[in-house]
């Protein structure tokens, strides 16, 4: 695979669209497309920004998850809390306040962070870390206006049955997966 062509064919508000050429192994041009959060200079640059990040939250041997409606779906799905970074922000101070912003609650113990990993590899030049936190404090909803979040801490059975009746972003019903299966004990 040969990258040939790489441009930019839309700005939207929150996204940018390109385009890529690419001569296949049989040589044959293929064009793709993929969206990005940030603006990309060159195909050098793709895939070499982190955009944000996404928390797995613990408090007393539960499990933090969001029911957030969705606009892409158009529906509730269960998700972790995350979040962009905003201009200047560290990851750890992005950490807290979208913890702060999405749930009320606070920051207590960063448990690890992973390295940077790709969100949606097959559209998207999108990267992210996940953070494993330990939280306090109350459940309150800070977020917008724009977002519908019920932000509920649950045990290893309810996780189960949730993961057996509900639908689930691919993030959080990993973490979700292996909170289940207790392999978050070591953490």
């Amino acid at each position: 695979m040969k990258l040939q062509n790489f441009k930019k064919v839309k700005d939207g508000k929150y996204l940018k669209n390109y385009e890529l050429t690419y001569l296949n192994k049989k040589g044959k041009e293929k064009t793709y497309e993929i969206v990005s959060r940030h603006e990309i200079p060159d195909e050098k640059a793709l895939g070499r920004q982190v955009s944000g990040v996404s928390i797995v939250a613990y408090c007393e041997d539960k499990l933090l998850l969001l029911k957030e409606f969705r606009m892409g779906v158009n529906r509730e799905i269960y998700n972790l809390c995350a979040g962009m970074l905003e201009d200047g922000e560290s990851l750890e101070e992005c950490i807290q306040r979208e913890l702060y912003e999405e749930t009320g609650l606070q920051v207590k113990r960063i448990l690890d962070i992973l390295k940077p990993s790709f969100s949606a590899v097959a559209i998207s030049d999108v990267k992210t870390q996940i953070a494993f936190v330990e939280v306090e404090g109350g459940l309150e909803d800070h977020s917008s206006d724009n977002e519908k979040i019920e932000a509920a801490f649950y045990t290893r059975e309810e996780v189960r049955e949730l993961l057996e009746t509900e639908e689930f972003s691919s993030r959080a019903q990993m973490a979700a997966y292996f909170f289940v299966k207790n392999f978050s004990k070591n953490l």
